[in-house]
């Protein structure tokens, strides 16, 4: 009997990964868990170990690889990667295969059910594989912290675009057109609109009632993902960070920056360093600098950087401001810009 531990941040791929797996005579999943953390909280308390270990790349709290790099020096065994970021030639592919794991299984976007429901015969292959692979040792002694230094998502690509949008005077018109022309599937979109504290709850709430997509008034530690725009609060600053292999907004006190709070240039500061390739950008109407010197960090890292033109901006402040200091890729239109989210 091969026993199985499965590892991935969805209930649903961890509930038919386990029914498809067992549908194979020879293949017992032992456990599974939303995170390597939590998973190794669960192995030691039952004193189980796995054979295979089945194990998503974006995750909460600890990433895949930083997870996969841990059990390779402490207690080598053979894992398998599924993973909607394990494409043929992606970077990530090639740094799990670097760093130990014996397989790769793509995980396709769309249809993820079906493929795992089809995928009986294919599936215990490769875990088959797996379990009789020779795996060996990293050279480095001694144990490896949870908190172990993880992979600089900013520069890899992942499923996760991000979408920051940064604007002031003549904002809400701007993105109520904006946000209500978006799909409910689009990416995960950040927002700082110069406003008083306790308008932005109204606005966002206001946002949602005509809105496809989900809108509200971001709360620390809420993760940004597809169909959700959050909105940073009125008299704070909100930043993307990472967790794990995910994205998350912090939001904090601080001090005005720009004479704002929130202020767009602590965003896009933010998101040009946890996200960088990953971003695409979009500094709209408004009055002042600020996010100017933000965006140009974000093309810099590699993000998409778009500026709104003159002609469709209420005040050409913020815009014009970046233009001049060559932070915008792109200067579009107001109606252009659903499309370019979408791109």
């Amino acid at each position: 009997m091969i026993y199985v531990f499965i590892i991935d941040d969805s209930a649903v791929v961890r509930t038919v990964l386990t029914q498809v797996l067992e549908k194979n005579n020879d293949i017992k999943v032992i456990g599974s868990s939303p995170d390597p953390v939590f998973a190794l909280e669960k192995l030691e308390k039952s004193g189980d170990w796995p054979d295979v270990f089945v194990l998503d790349i974006e995750m909460p709290r600890m990433d895949g690889i930083s997870f996969l790099k841990k059990i390779m020096h402490e207690r080598p065994t053979p894992v398998l990667i599924c993973s909607s970021l394990a494409e043929k030639e992606s970077e990530t592919t090639w740094i799990a295969l670097k760093e130990g794991a014996v397989g790769i299984v793509t995980k396709p976007k769309i249809g993820l059910k079906d493929f795992l429901e089809d995928s009986v015969v294919y599936l215990g292959e490769a875990v088959r594989s797996a379990s009789v692979s020779k795996v060996r040792a990293h050279s480095k002694v001694g144990s490896i912290p949870l908190k172990t230094k993880a992979l600089d998502f900013s520069k890899i690509k992942t499923t996760d675009r991000i979408i920051a949008i940064g604007t002031s005077t003549g904002g809400t018109i701007a993105l109520e057109e904006i946000l209500t022309s978006l799909p409910a599937d689009c990416p995960g979109i950040v927002i700082v609109q110069h406003m008083p504290e306790r308008f932005t709850e109204a606005f966002a709430n206001r946002l949602d009632k005509i809105c496809k997509i989900q809108v509200r008034e971001a709360k620390d530690g809420d993760r940004v993902q597809e169909g959700t725009a959050l909105i940073a609060p009125g008299n704070k600053h909100m930043e993307v960070i990472g967790n794990g292999a995910q994205f998350v907004v912090r939001v904090t006190e601080g001090p005005l920056v720009n004479r704002h709070r929130p202020s767009v240039d602590v965003l896009f500061h933010s998101v040009a360093k946890n996200v960088g390739r990953n971003a695409k950008a979009f500094l709209l109407t408004g009055m002042g600098a600020d996010g100017a010197a933000g965006l140009l960090e974000i093309r810099k890292t590699g993000g998409r950087t778009i500026a709104q033109d003159e002609a469709s901006s209420v005040v050409f402040g913020m815009p014009k401001e970046a233009i001049e200091r060559g932070a915008a890729e792109k200067i579009l239109s107001l109606d252009e810009i659903p499309a370019e989210i979408l791109a």
